[in-house]
């Protein structure tokens, strides 16, 4: 069985913790420095997870303010989300 890449796993972690309720809605994320040190990663995959997690509507990146939980993933956002090309 193949490993899971840092940032699926960055990625399933976060999306379990908006579908349990305990990342709401308009809520912030940690820093990229703080999550980095929760999964003891370099920044590379806490970005791609952060990106993808953006690109599927998940959450919003705001420059300079950070990234916030927009809400519960919409359906059919799982494949936009586990799309891993070059992986």
């Amino acid at each position: 069985m193949p490993a899971v890449p840092v940032y699926r796993k960055i990625i399933n972690d976060i999306r379990e913790r908006i579908e349990s309720g305990e990342l709401k809605a308009g809520d912030k994320l940690p820093s990229i420095a703080e999550l980095m040190q929760t999964y003891e990663c370099s920044d590379t995959p806490v970005k791609a997870a952060l990106g993808r997690l953006q690109d599927a509507g998940v959450l919003e990146g705001h420059q300079g303010r950070g990234v916030y939980v927009m809400g519960k993933p919409v359906t059919g956002t799982s494949s936009a989300i586990s799309s891993s090309p070059g992986q």
